[in-house]
């Protein structure tokens, strides 16, 4: 009874790409199916299964029976450090294969463990990362199962990213020179993108933006984003209201796409899941929610550039005199790589001049941070995880962003959706302590709380048992997933 039980029981393979932002989206997602009884194998690279044990514990990653850990290795060189890895080493090696052959491995040991034990059923589907495509398209398709690619972007990011092909055919990239980066090149207006208007050059994802035509990035995007067609399904972690036009020009270019997000609310409306994980690589510091617990509703800036972000020391000194100055109470995630090349240094009379009302750590439960009563902003890169979370907390930003899709969402943020507002790169503290004061007490704050808000709302809904999302959730699974080759 019990064999032919499992054997009819769907099972998920789930591949992140090897960073923090995508295992958190993955492992959420990966949940969702697991609640809606799938089997699941949660694939990470040797390295982040050790950063995992770690930071979480060395039982963290036990599983359960039916959601269960695997590690396969990245191609690169061993390492101990805890910090993400070189993310141009870590695209060349996904180019490369060199994830491909142990990945077909782990997928023939998981329907080799299926004839001969009855814990393990055999591989129905695989959930893939879409940055991981180049690979995972070619394994889904020797096992013959259907295949799901997650990007976990925005959909405005995405339809930036399948436009490289375009850039490169009409001239635009890559750049003729890198002198094209300073004079006001970037500043051109793209009106032939499906679904968006007004996009200037420097608001599509960076990558193209190098002078080499064989740049790792730049030809790693356009790879992992040209079988998107070939996949079963494109899903992605946005929700119809919030872009509509952009989701409406993507679904008439690609079979099947499938906006689910945001997936934190969808969690929220089931039982505590009995996978008690958490989603951090570093060992999160939760002492700051007692910290948030002495202060005023909305009174507190919260500050986090992500896991990858960097910045230079002078970059960091402005943006600590910037909060130091707008006399707000700031929280501020440092991570011990920030500053590039050395260790994250403020100098003494910062800490002098702002200890009573400011608290550094080194990482945080941001999603619980974000929904304390306390928090009144966020100073953000505009990751799309971390602007997702600030929108289902209804917390307006302040955006830095970085590199890779940042800029385009910070543009939505700024533009269109007006819940954000942007720091020049070039950061200057006087411009950092206007800015503060304009997002925690200024008028502009205000609009942006109440839009932050209506956007909040309009996730809800999307994530309620008949709103977009969940509908959208359901034919993924049932039309999808479910299927048989």
């Amino acid at each position: 009874m019990g064999a032919t039980a499992v054997a009819t029981k769907p099972h998920a393979v789930c591949i992140p790409v090897p960073a923090q932002s995508h295992i958190k989206a993955m492992l959420k997602f990966s949940k969702l199916l697991h609640q809606r009884g799938f089997h699941i194998t949660f694939v990470n690279s040797e390295f982040n299964h050790k950063r995992f044990l770690k930071s979480s514990g060395p039982n963290s990653l036990d599983g359960l029976p039916d959601f269960q850990f695997k590690a396969i290795p990245d191609g690169l060189p061993d390492s101990d450090a805890d910090t993400t890895q070189d993310v141009p080493l870590l695209c060349d090696s996904i180019r490369k294969q060199n994830f491909l052959a142990p990945f077909r491995e782990l997928l023939m040991k998981l329907n080799g463990d299926a004839i001969s034990t009855s814990t393990n059923p055999p591989v129905t589907c695989i959930v893939s990362d879409g940055l991981m495509s180049p690979f995972t398209i070619t394994a889904a398709e020797e096992i013959e199962v259907p295949i799901v690619l997650f990007y976990t972007i925005a959909a405005c990011s995405f339809m930036g990213c399948i436009q490289f092909r375009a850039l490169v055919e009409k001239g635009l990239a890559p750049l003729k020179d890198d002198i094209c980066l300073t004079n006001g090149y970037l500043e051109k207006v793209i009106d032939w993108i499906p679904g968006m208007k007004d996009i200037r050059l420097k608001e599509l994802p960076t990558f193209f933006r190098t002078s080499d035509p064989d740049d790792i990035m730049f030809n790693f995007i356009m790879e992992s984003t040209d079988r998107a067609h070939k996949a079963s399904a494109v899903v992605l972690h946005t929700f119809d209201a919030l872009e509509p036009d952009v989701l409406g020009a993507l679904s008439s270019m690609l079979p099947l796409v499938y906006p689910i997000g945001p997936l934190q609310l969808h969690l929220n409306q089931i039982p505590e899941h009995p996978l008690n994980i958490g989603y951090s690589l570093w060992k999160e510091e939760t002492e700051c929610l007692d910290w948030l617990n002495t202060k005023a509703p909305n009174s507190v800036v919260y500050v986090n550039f992500g896991s990858i972000t960097v910045t230079t020391p002078e970059q960091l000194v402005e943006f600590g005199w910037g909060l130091a100055n707008s006399k707000v109470p700031f929280f501020w995630v440092i991570r011990p790589d920030l500053v590039i090349g050395q260790s994250a240094l403020l100098p003494p009379e910062f800490l002098a001049e702002t200890k009573e009302r400011s608290l550094v750590a080194s990482w945080c439960p941001q999603e619980q941070v974000l929904n304390h009563p306390s928090v009144g902003g966020f100073l953000t890169h505009s990751g799309w995880n971390s602007t997702m979370e600030s929108l289902t907390a209804g917390v307006p930003m302040l955006c830095w962003p970085f590199f890779g899709d940042q800029q385009m969402d910070c543009r939505y943020s700024c533009n269109e959706w007006g819940i954000g507002m942007e720091i020049s790169n070039d950061v200057k503290r006087d411009e950092v302590e206007k800015l503060v004061n304009e997002l925690i007490e200024g008028e502009k704050g205000k609009k942006m709380k109440n839009k932050v808000m209506m956007w909040k709302k309009l996730a809800e809904e999307a994530t309620e048992p008949h709103g977009s999302s969940s509908k959208n959730l359901n034919m993924l699974v049932n039309q999808v997933l479910l299927r048989k080759i």
